[in-house]
């Protein structure tokens, strides 16, 4: 699913090389650096370099990638991927699994004014608050959000800022097909959401790794209007590649009536459903 070698060189296409110090004219046809300059700034060999990019070479010292990551201007996620490729062949991490403790589901039950969930490293969710499920309109355990933001074209609208968003999806699975190269549900998502989105399979050609953190998430609700949020992520100490995610809206802010006002339609539809079903029990 990612390799050391198609890293490299999609990191080399992008560095600048005037930031440097590579002279430049106007008979340059190579998109950021050469394989040469490449490995003439790192204090490594041509062919060895050349070697790197071809996959022929394994095992490059800690020394060789640090001064790559220097070279390549990487930051602190890429250069942590950068290691994991490299120690691929060595040692392969076996993908996380099992079943979310009980005590977990308890948390996300205690975060009421806030839609809260848990995902894994394939961003499927495996479980979510009833404000989350509100927010996506959908019951959560089974919905991956990559799938949803690529594939299903009637949720799109969902997600304000859905472009952006794109960008930290493939961020993401490319940062978990470096830790997991062996996840064969991970590699069948992956060659689905290609399969059948182009953007997808752009974005998915530029090798960006992101890190899941924090930041602005912004939803187009089709019964509360806008909601702009703020995500925190949490990742569970028990190394099971997964994720809490709480979005919170800011006190006084119209995002935070939007929530409370999601709330209240949930609570008349649990009360409606309530209703019915006694109703429906006092017939039989």
């Amino acid at each position: 699913m990612d390799d050391l070698a198609g890293f490299l060189r999609t990191r080399r296409s992008r560095v600048d090389p005037a930031a440097v110090g590579v002279p430049v004219d106007s008979r340059r046809r190579v998109a950021g650096l050469r394989r040469e300059e490449v490995a003439h700034l790192s204090g490594v060999s041509v062919d060895y370099y050349v070697r790197l990019e071809q996959g022929r070479a394994t095992q490059p010292s800690e020394q060789v990638l640090d001064a790559l990551a220097r070279v390549l201007g990487l930051d602190e996620i890429e250069r942590g991927h950068l290691h994991r490729l490299a120690r691929q062949p060595r040692r392969r991490a076996k993908a996380p699994g099992g079943r979310l403790r009980p005590e977990l589901l308890r948390v996300l039950d205690l975060i009421p004014d806030a839609p809260a969930l848990i995902t894994d490293h394939r961003l499927d969710v495996l479980a979510g608050n009833r404000l989350a499920e509100l927010l996506y309109g959908r019951a959560l355990p089974g919905l991956n959000t990559a799938r949803h933001l690529f594939l299903e074209e009637a949720e799109r609208g969902l997600y304000a800022d859905w472009e952006t968003c794109t960008l930290d999806v493939v961020g993401l699975l490319r940062l978990a097909a470096g830790r997991y190269p062996d996840d064969p549900r991970l590699a069948s998502l992956i060659g689905e959401l290609a399969m059948g989105s182009e953007r997808f399979r752009r974005l998915w050609a530029r090798a960006d790794v992101r890190a899941r953190t924090h930041g602005r998430k912004v939803y187009r609700h089709p019964l509360v209007g806008v909601l702009e949020l703020h995500q925190e992520s949490f990742s569970l100490s028990d190394e099971s590649g997964r994720d809490l995610l709480v979005m919170s809206a800011a006190p006084g802010s119209s995002a935070e009536d939007g929530l409370r006002l999601l709330a209240g339609v949930g609570a008349g539809e649990a009360g409606a459903r309530t209703v019915a079903e006694a109703e429906a029990g006092g017939r039989e």
